[in-house]
């Protein structure tokens, strides 16, 4: 078990103490001098860059093993994509900088808007939002804006979203100061048309449908869905999150779709995870064009230019021009498939997901079974002693990260599985293989399951007390 940096106790000769550097008396005036000695660990430097070293191998990512974390579209991100990101005219880009001197980073941003076009079918698009569920609010206060403009006296004020949404969907609607009504989704995994119809009203403002949903599904009646929204005067948002089934084969307005927000951290590859940075990117319709938020990308004949006037925007919604790296990756992604490459980014997807269901359908339980788009749905056998949470820890023990459990929340005991597009068959196997193994365990030696897992530095932990109750700091432990 790797020790934590306080715990270091370096010989005096090794290390220099930081809290009585010299140099700090010297270049910081007095009143800022604090009389108090910091806590501050002790530790050689051979020791520190051992210590982080190690912690360093003791991470799971995308880089190192097979991430199937459904939902989360957690696929290898290409190398290229980062060393594009460090070229300095990009890393080294300053927000203030004059526009005529950074006309290269104007343009990049005026033609991944171009991209982001093409294979959305919107005709408005913003690159401003910081991560996913700040697109979906910046599309949210579109809805909001669109129907104060064109219909002032009457207040919509309810969002209805689908049982089978994200989970950020509902909290976004109810932070925009909208009333939430959740509808049901029928026997096949599809919104419920009747549920819908009953749901309508003058006072609805938007469906928010997330399409392939949330157990990776495409919505059959998505034109139907579309056409009741539509007739009700509502419009319907589309959660992006599972854009990369979709990628150069549908395109999201030719559904119906308003519109609908981007993750350029999960479909156009920019790393992700452990808070950032994503790119909530959102396309809309040309009615909600005007909306969009400031400031905007111009080109005038070869000249960029900053746009902060458009006189119906909803104004700005971060500061300066987004994550402008993300924004940099994803298009140094476009730039590497081409047109060919997107599209065969969604068929691999699907083709990758239906093998591993098909692999796995006759060994655990397959709740909605039909042909998936690039995610998929497993739970336990009924007659198992054991739950999600233990298959998912074993999986552990055989080298995988473990897949996202209890969601979506509508599956009791919810596995969801998305290989994505990147992931060889040989891998695949593997982990089909495992997941094999791991079925023979729960129904011959559960307590095996029970026990996992075995293999980590860390064994099972209390994940509720973890999460209600947090330490984020260092405490000296006490024996005895």
């Amino acid at each position: 078990m790797e020790k934590v940096i306080f715990e270091y106790h370096s010989q005096p000769a090794a290390y220099v103490p930081v809290t009585k550097l010299a140099v700090a008396n010297k270049y910081i005036p007095a009143e800022f001098l604090g009389s108090v000695e910091l806590d501050l660990p002790q530790a050689s430097e051979q020791d520190v860059i051992r210590h982080f070293t190690a912690l360093s191998k003791l991470n799971f990512s995308v880089d190192s093993g097979f991430y199937p974390l459904g939902s989360c579209t957690m696929k290898y991100n290409p190398k290229v994509n980062e060393a594009v990101a460090d070229f300095d005219g990009l890393a080294g880009a300053h927000p203030y900088a004059p526009e005529e001197s950074v006309q290269g980073a104007l343009e990049l941003l005026y033609e991944l808007e171009i991209f982001l076009k093409e294979v959305s079918g919107f005709q408005g698009l913003t690159l401003q939002p910081a991560a996913g569920a700040h697109g979906e609010s910046t599309g949210i206060l579109l809805i909001k804006a669109y129907h104060r403009h064109k219909q002032p006296a009457q207040k919509r004020t309810i969002i209805l979203v689908p049982d089978t949404a994200h989970g950020t969907n509902p909290a976004t609607a109810a932070l925009a100061g909208y009333q939430v009504r959740q509808v049901q989704s029928d026997n096949q995994g599809n919104i419920d048309l009747a549920e819908l119809k009953k749901n309508l009203n003058a006072n609805v403002a938007a469906l928010m449908l997330t399409n392939p949903n949330t157990l990776g599904l495409f919505e059959r009646n998505i034109l139907a869905v579309s056409r009741l929204v539509h007739e009700n005067g509502a419009l319907l948002y589309g959660d992006g999150a599972n854009f990369n089934a979709l990628l150069g084969l549908v395109k999201p307005a030719e559904l119906g779709f308003d519109v609908m927000h981007f993750n350029l951290h999960k479909t156009f590859s920019a790393p992700h995870g452990g808070g950032g940075p994503g790119a909530g990117a959102v396309g809309c319709s040309k009615e909600l064009t005007p909306f969009l938020p400031v400031p905007r990308v111009r080109k005038n004949r070869e000249i960029f230019t900053l746009d902060y006037q458009p006189k119906n925007s909803i104004g700005k919604i971060r500061s300066f021009y987004g994550n402008f790296l993300t924004a940099v990756r994803a298009y140094a992604y476009f730039l590497a498939l081409g047109a060919e490459g997107i599209a065969k980014v969604g068929r691999q997807a699907i083709l990758n997901a239906n093998y591993l269901r098909q692999r796995l359908e006759k060994i655990y339980h397959v709740p909605y079974s039909r042909t998936c788009m690039h995610e998929f749905v497993l739970t336990p056998q009924p007659d198992w002693a054991v739950n999600t949470l233990d298959i998912a820890k074993r999986i552990i023990d055989y080298g995988f990260h473990p897949p996202t459990i209890y969601f979506p929340l509508i599956v009791h005991e919810a596995m969801m599985i998305e290989p994505t597009e990147t992931e060889t068959k040989e891998t695949m196997d593997t982990f089909a293989a495992a997941l094999v193994k791991i079925a023979q365990e729960a129904a011959q030696k559960p307590e095996i399951l029970k026990r996992a897992p075995q293999t980590s530095p860390v064994g099972r932990i209390d994940e509720a007390q973890a999460n209600r109750q947090l330490i984020l700091k260092y405490e000296k432990r006490v024996s005895g």
